[in-house]
C-alpha cells in the first residue's frame, strides 16, 4: 500500500504539495468516493484514482534530461523578486519537469530534471555520488581536510547560507573523496564528492573555516556528466545512463519492499573502483585519503 498523495505524485506531473492540495480541496476520488485525507492508503493496480476527472494510473515510463545550468538562474518555478529561473530558459515542453535537487543562484553545472516525481524523489533521497569543482578564497587547511574525511556537526551553520534561511544546525557527512588541484594563499581549487545535497552544504562547510566559495560547479551526478553540453542547453540521457538508472530504481524498489531490513544500499555507478588518481586519468572520487602537499 501507498499513501494517496504519494501515489498521485509518483504517477502524474503533480508535486507532493500539489497532490495534497488537490486531495484536500476535494478534487480526488478513490473508487468513486471523494477522499480529502492525503494519508489515505491505496493499492496500486487495485484502487482506481481520479484527479479532477482524469484517471491517474501507474506508469513505468519516464523521461530524464540533463540541463547545464548557468550561473544567475534560480531552480524554482517563479521568484517574487523577478529573478531569472531555469524555466525561463527551458523549452515549454519541460515546464512541468521536476528538478532533482537544487543548485543555488550562483552555482552552475549538472542539473537533472524529470517528468516523474517518483524518479526525482528516489534520486534526491539517494546517497549517490555528486562531484563538484569548487574555488575557495584562501588555502585548504589541515582542519578542512580532517573535516572532509571525518565529517562534522555544527550547531550554527548559518555562515555560507542565505540571510533569510531558517537552516541553522547541520550535520556534514564525511566526503566520499576529494582532490586538491591548486592550493595557494589567495585561492584554492579542488574537486569534492558528496553523497548528499543539503541546502548550500559546500558553502556552509567552507564558511565554517572562514573560506568563501567563489565558484561552484557540479560536474556529475552518479555517472551522469555534461558530456560537452553547452551552458544553458539540454540533453536526454544516453541508453547506458537510462539502463543504469532503471537498475538503480529497481533496486530501490526492492529495498522499500524489504522495509530497509538490513538490505545494502546499491549504487547507481557501474564501476565502484574509480577514484581520483594523481595523474587525473580517473574522473570519479572515491578515495578518502588526504592529499599530500608537496
Amino acid at each position: 500500500m501507498v499513501r494517496l498523495n504519494k501515489y498521485i505524485a509518483h504517477h502524474s506531473s503533480y508535486s507532493r504539495r500539489e497532490a495534497d492540495k488537490a486531495i484536500q480541496d476535494g478534487y480526488v476520488r478513490v473508487d468513486g468516493e471523494i477522499q480529502t485525507n492525503p494519508a489515505t492508503d491505496v493499492i496500486e493496480g487495485v484502487n482506481i484514482i481520479y484527479v479532477s476527472g482524469k484517471q491517474v494510473s501507474p506508469r513505468d515510463k519516464y523521461t530524464v534530461i540533463v540541463y547545464n545550468k548557468p550561473k544567475g538562474e534560480l531552480v524554482t518555478k517563479s521568484d517574487p523578486k523577478g529573478r531569472k529561473t531555469i524555466y525561463d530558459s527551458l523549452s515549454k515542453e519541460y515546464k512541468h519537469y521536476i528538478p532533482v535537487g537544487r543548485l543555488d543562484y550562483a552555482s552552475e553545472g549538472v542539473l537533472l530534471l524529470t517528468d516523474a516525481s517518483k524518479v526525482a524523489s528516489a534520486l534526491m533521497e539517494s546517497d549517490l555520488e555528486r562531484i563538484y569543482k569548487i574555488k575557495i578564497k584562501g588555502e585548504v587547511t589541515p582542519d578542512m581536510e580532517d573535516a572532509m574525511l571525518k565529517g562534522m556537526t555544527l550547531d550554527d551553520a548559518s555562515a555560507g547560507g542565505h540571510s533569510h534561511s531558517k537552516v541553522m544546525a547541520m550535520e556534514f557527512k564525511p566526503f566520499i573523496g576529494y582532490k586538491i588541484q591548486k592550493n595557494q594563499p589567495n585561492y584554492s581549487i579542488l574537486k569534492v564528492a558528496l553523497s548528499e545535497g543539503k541546502n548550500r552544504e559546500l558553502r556552509r562547510f567552507f564558511a565554517h573555516f572562514g573560506a568563501e566559495v567563489v565558484d561552484l560547479k557540479r560536474i556529475s551526478f552518479a555517472e551522469i556528466e555534461l558530456n560537452n553540453l553547452p551552458e544553458g542547453k539540454v540533453r536526454f540521457l544516453s541508453r547506458s545512463e537510462y539502463s543504469a538508472l532503471a537498475k538503480f530504481l529497481k533496486d530501490e524498489k526492492k529495498s522499500e519492499q524489504k522495509e530497509f531490513k538490513g538490505s545494502e544500499k546499491r549504487s547507481f555507478k557501474k564501476d565502484e573502483s574509480k577514484n581520483f588518481s594523481k595523474d587525473n586519468k580517473k574522473p570519479a572520487v572515491k578515495s578518502k585519503k588526504p592529499t599530500k602537499k608537496k
